[in-house]
């Protein structure tokens, strides 16, 4: 079988090729680069905290111009930077270590550390340093890509709530004639839905833990059994602006991430309802797309102008799902102190992230080209009188007109009724006239409540 060069063209996975450039900024957050980097920048912050700390004499208080020279090293951490990391686990066959073995090498341009790297990694197990790296990569993605292209999403839809809100529509409960509604108003229920996600998402903690090999800070107290272990360790992950856990095994226990990604997960659900509800109404001709210039619906019918974008969408929230559902179910379990099953699964923690990001990409670029086709929703309007059952009975409840309900059961269910046929039986009714003149003055057009207002105030 030929092997060929890693390209857009011949990735495997659709995040690094038909859709790669939808996702290449996801690489600065989940690549094998930015783990490394992140394991960088913890090794290094972590040796510039112990020297902070009076107890230890062996290792004199960094400066802050050397503080600084040292951090920068993570800072400014290059893919050529990562390469020389690989080339050293190439021979340890351990990829923390090698991270070790590099900021040791980097040491030897600080004299006056230089004596001192056996405080590079001092008291840390290998997973003291990842789990602070893959906090800090979720905390990166959470706020520079996550939420900026979530509020994007709900700016988007909330400005075409706005803009449509007193378009009216029929509504659909179970696929049949309902109450009507307004286009903007059902768009300003998915923006209500999202903020309260997007709300879950931000609040979501993300913790840390460096407390030694099974959590109990065994070797650092070996060392060091005068010192507050638990107040370092702890005063060191909120410095990364982390959360501190205090119980751990070897392991940060990954709930926050099921808790994370659930909340994503479940904003993703609401998107999945918006995409399949967009659909229906492109289909039914209460929403049109506009056609782009040089795209092709068909390869035989030249007149479709397919929803491909909200197709294409919902098929991508569903892959991120599946991806996030796993990990929120697989991390947070582990074999007493340790099993390594965890290690290969936070590599895909970028796979849930990817599909996710080609999704809100696609929706947006579909909700772009959208708008109402008033004339199909004033048809179907015209076309459904029987609507107004609702209020007519509704009213007649309130002067105590016996079986009221059933009256109009028998006048519309599963009858072909019009406007002439509901004003015939409101003009029978014992009503007050003016309750008559309101009654008949509903059309299924104006009968939409407070929907145009409450689509205006999202």
């Amino acid at each position: 079988m030929t092997k060929l060069t890693l390209s857009a063209l011949t990735a495997v996975s659709p995040i690094d090729g038909r859709y790669a450039s939808k996702c290449v900024e996801l690489r600065s957050c989940f690549s094998e680069y930015a783990l490394i980097r992140e394991r960088v920048r913890v090794e290094l912050a972590w040796l510039v905290h112990l020297s902070q700390q009076p107890g230890i004499a062996e290792l004199p208080e960094i400066d802050g111009a050397t503080s600084k020279a040292l951090l920068t090293i993570g800072e400014q951490f290059s893919v050529e930077d990562a390469q020389e990391v690989k080339r050293i686990e190439s021979t340890t066959n351990h990829d923390v270590k090698a991270v070790e073995y590099f900021i040791k090498d980097k040491l030897k341009a600080f004299p006056q550390l230089d004596a001192k790297a056996e405080f590079v990694h001092f008291g840390c197990t290998s997973e003291d340093i990842n789990n602070l790296a893959y906090a800090c990569m979720l905390q990166r993605y959470r706020q520079e890509l996550l939420l900026p292209s979530v509020d994007s999403l709900i700016d988007t839809i909330a400005t075409m709530a706005k803009e449509a809100a007193a378009d009216p529509m029929l509504s659909r409960t179970h696929g049949q004639t309902a109450s009507p509604t307004t286009v903007g108003k059902e768009l300003a229920n998915v923006v209500h839905r999202l903020r309260l996600h997007r709300a879950h998402i931000n609040d979501a903690q993300i913790f840390g833990k460096i407390n030694g090999a099974v959590g109990n800070y065994n070797a650092h107290l070996a060392a060091y059994p005068n010192l507050d272990w638990q107040h370092i360790g702890a005063s060191f992950v909120d410095s990364l602006g982390l959360q501190v856990n205090p119980y751990t095994t070897q392991i940060e226990p990954h709930d926050f991430i099921a808790v994370m990604f659930d909340a994503v997960e479940r904003c993703n659900v609401t998107l999945i309802d918006l995409s399949r509800d967009i659909w229906g109404y492109i289909s039914l001709g209460y929403l049109q797309q506009k056609p782009v210039a040089g795209e092709i619906g068909s390869s035989t019918m030249p007149h479709k102008v397919n929803p491909i974008d909200f197709e294409n969408a919902e098929g991508n929230l569903g892959l991120a799902n599946a991806v996030f559902s796993h990990l929120s179910r697989k991390l947070p379990i582990s074999r007493w102190q340790r099993d390594l099953t965890d290690s290969t699964v936070l590599r895909n923690l970028g796979v849930g992230a990817g599909y996710t990001e080609i999704a809100l990409s696609s929706l947006k670029k579909g909700l772009g080209k959208l708008s109402v086709n008033s004339q199909a929703t004033a048809v179907d309007l015209e076309n459904a009188w029987e609507v107004l059952a609702e209020p007519i009975q509704t009213v007649m409840r309130r002067y105590d007109v016996p079986n009221a309900y059933e009256q109009l059961k028998d006048l519309t269910r599963g009858q072909t009724i019009n406007k002439d046929v509901i004003h015939d039986f409101i003009d029978g009714l014992e009503l007050p006239a003016e309750d008559k003149a309101r009654l008949k003055a509903m059309t299924p057009s104006n009968y939409t409540g407070y929907a145009a207002q409450m689509a205006k105030d999202i």
